[in-house]
């Protein structure tokens, strides 16, 4: 069991403390003879205490000894054959030396051990949660766990459950768009792949009874649907859903956007409006974080390859806590893209990964009805797995410092993986192993992406938008808009979920 979830435990009160603790007045008692805690021992003589006193077993006029001695018996504690007694400090001590007194301590206040700003994890059986440090930030004062950070869940659709909701009962899934052309036209997934991320990014686990809890279990989800029912989407879909993260960043305090799906077409970070529209959030101070991909070694899809966002590959975790065994999914993308940027940015578990889900008659399930896990949570594999836990992991340190740019996020994030961990490679897993707890103790404010270059297809009017180095203090964000694109220039291409893996 957890050690913050232990009944109660006695603390002296820091009031108690201090009067306790004042300048020592000489007692003359043979300290041999002395049975008093040495807090009392240490105190003022002269200082009103609180104190249990208990006695021998058969002692006889108690209450006319600790009289005797210039206390007041305030309550008897017959079970422990003890009286709690009001007295002078010095007193309290010499009656100690009696024969009939046993022991006298100070009457402590108690306190609940209970924390609420805590997660339980004594049931906790999701493996990722220990490799990549994420408990070791939640139940450490202050308590970071996402509170209050929206995050855009770009995505088949997030249904409601009681995983999204906080432990006053209010509900976590605080908006719900659709952008796709599906005959359904509710916001809800019928898929099961948006719930699923949704669930590792921010679900609490309530209805696992802890055993499956996300990374940033207190953060707001903002479900933005843009897959059918079958999982299929266009690139249009997605741009239309980012643009609405954009124009609604303010009201929902969208600080992080998850895209766990790719282009099915390889094309130039220069050319790809995929690329273009989340290069525009970064922008405007809004963190992208989107998975690698699943073909190995082979290409890099948009948006995976724009330079700027920060791009998530997959680790096998083997069930275990300790990263010592862990390695790089056969599956995950790697490699440098057309533009010459070296992906993945970091890695994170990304294999047999179990999170919620609501209808097991959905796409997915009902596809691979091998994966489901006791009718409410599903297994699945895949770099678009690994990339909430990223997500999760910046919404965590946006809400520790809420002011750090989405550059310097990135360098936060880059600068503290781990790379002490025996399958690291440094071509195929970047930066390195996620480590939430030194990413949000750490303390570097520098950025990344010093001197990139962004997408052609950001221009103002007819020219493009010559940086000579993108920096938050040396560009005008607020000239970068969706206005200044020229998207009817550019073709739509279609997008696909090869960010999942099936074994």
């Amino acid at each position: 069991m957890n050690k913050q979830f232990r009944s109660i435990y006695l603390v002296l009160s820091l009031l108690l403390v201090m009067n306790l603790l004042s300048p020592v007045a000489f007692i003359s008692t043979s300290t041999s003879s002395v049975k008093a805690h040495a807090l009392l021992v240490a105190a003022a003589p002269e200082e009103w205490v609180q104190v249990i006193i208990q006695f021998q077993p058969g002692a006889k006029n108690t209450e006319r000894l600790v009289e005797s001695f210039g206390g007041k018996l305030l309550d008897s504690l017959s079970m422990i054959n003890a009286a709690t007694v009001g007295m002078p400090a010095g007193q309290a001590v010499r009656l100690s030396t009696q024969r009939s007194v046993k022991w006298v301590s100070p009457d402590a206040p108690v306190e609940s051990t209970y924390c609420p700003q805590c997660v339980d994890t004594s049931k906790l059986a999701n493996a990722y949660i220990d490799a990549i440090n994420a408990n070791d930030i939640w139940n450490a004062s202050p308590y970071i766990q996402g509170k209050n950070i929206g995050i855009a869940v770009i995505d088949s659709g997030v249904n409601p459950n009681g995983d999204l909701y906080t432990q006053m009962g209010v509900n976590r899934q605080i908006a719900d768009v659709r952008f796709n052309s599906d005959y359904n036209q509710s916001a809800s997934d019928g898929y099961g792949h948006g719930t699923h991320v949704a669930s590792i990014l921010a679900g609490d686990g309530s209805e696992s009874n802890g055993k499956y809890i996300g990374v940033a279990p207190m953060a707001n989800i903002i479900n933005v649907k843009v897959s059918n029912d079958n999982g299929s989407a266009r690139m249009t879909d997605i741009v239309k859903g980012l643009e609405w993260v954009l124009n609604n960043k303010g009201k929902y305090q969208i600080r992080v956007v998850n895209i766990s799906l790719n282009s099915t077409v390889a094309e130039s970070y220069h050319t790809s409006p995929l690329d273009a529209a989340v290069e525009i959030l970064w922008f405007n101070g809004i963190v992208v974080v989107v998975s690698a991909g699943n073909y190995g070694s082979g290409a890099i899809y948009p948006p995976a390859n724009d330079p700027f966002v920060i791009t998530v590959g997959a680790t096998d975790d083997r069930g275990t806590g300790n990263i010592g065994d862990d390695t790089l999914a056969s599956f995950s993308a790697y490699g440098k893209t057309e533009g010459g940027a070296v992906k993945p940015d970091i890695v994170a578990p990304g294999r047999n990964i179990t999170a919620r889900l609501v209808n097991m008659n959905m796409g997915l399930p009902a596809a691979h009805s091998a994966n489901i896990v006791n009718g409410q949570y599903f297994r699945m594999s895949g770099t678009s797995m690994a990339a909430p836990m990223v997500s999760g992991a910046v919404a965590m340190l946006l809400q520790d410092e809420p002011n750090l740019t989405p550059d310097q996020v990135k360098y936060r994030l880059m600068t503290t993986a781990n790379k002490s961990w025996p399958g690291y490679n440094a071509a195929k897993a970047g930066a390195g192993y996620l480590d939430v707890y030194a990413l949000v103790k750490g303390n570097s404010t520098q950025t990344a992406n010093t001197g990139l270059k962004p997408s052609a297809l950001l221009t103002t009017g007819t020219n493009p938008i010559a940086f000579g180095s993108v920096g938050w203090n040396s560009v005008g964000w607020n000239s970068v808009g969706w206005n200044s694109v020229g998207w009817n220039s550019v073709g739509w291409n279609s997008v696909g979920w090869n960010s999942d893996y099936w074994e």
